[in-house]
C-alpha cells in the first residue's frame, strides 16, 4: 500500500536530510486541492534540516496541485520535474527550491542505482 503525500510530509519529511545540499535554504509551501478546499503544508529547509507544519503563510516557493498529484509523488510513481512539465502542479517563486523538494520524495519503487544496473561496485577512489 502507498503512503499518501500527507503522511509522508508528517512523517518522513521532518528532519536531518543529507542528500540536500548544505547550502539550501528556504521555505516552500505545498497547496494539496481536494474537493472545493485547499490543505497547505509548509516546509522550512536550512542547510539539510527540514521543518514541516502545517500553515498558509507565504513561502519563496508555492507549489499547488491536486491532492492525487501529491499522492503519486509521495508513492514515487510521479516525478515532480515530469508533473511540472505536463502542468499536473503549479510553482510560483524560486523553483530552484523544488528541484531540492524533489529529494524529499522517494524515487520509484523498482528503482536502482546506476552503479548496481551497470554491474560496477562502487569503490572511492584512494588520495
Amino acid at each position: 500500500m502507498s503512503t499518501s503525500a500527507a503522511e509522508h510530509l508528517a512523517r518522513a519529511a521532518a528532519g536531518r536530510h543529507p542528500e540536500l545540499p548544505e547550502t539550501t535554504c528556504g521555505t516552500v509551501r505545498l497547496d494539496m486541492l481536494e474537493g472545493g478546499r485547499t490543505e497547505h503544508w509548509y516546509l522550512t529547509i536550512d542547510r539539510q534540516e527540514v521543518r514541516v507544519e502545517r500553515s498558509a503563510d507565504e513561502a519563496d516557493l508555492v507549489v499547488r496541485a491536486d491532492r492525487e498529484v501529491f499522492d503519486r509523488i509521495a508513492a514515487g510513481r510521479l516525478h515532480l520535474a515530469a508533473a511540472l512539465l505536463r502542468n499536473d502542479l503549479a510553482g510560483q517563486g524560486n523553483l530552484r527550491l523544488l528541484m531540492m523538494l524533489r529529494r524529499l520524495f522517494p524515487g520509484p519503487p523498482d528503482a536502482r542505482h546506476p552503479r548496481d544496473v551497470a554491474g560496477f561496485p562502487y569503490r572511492p577512489v584512494p588520495r
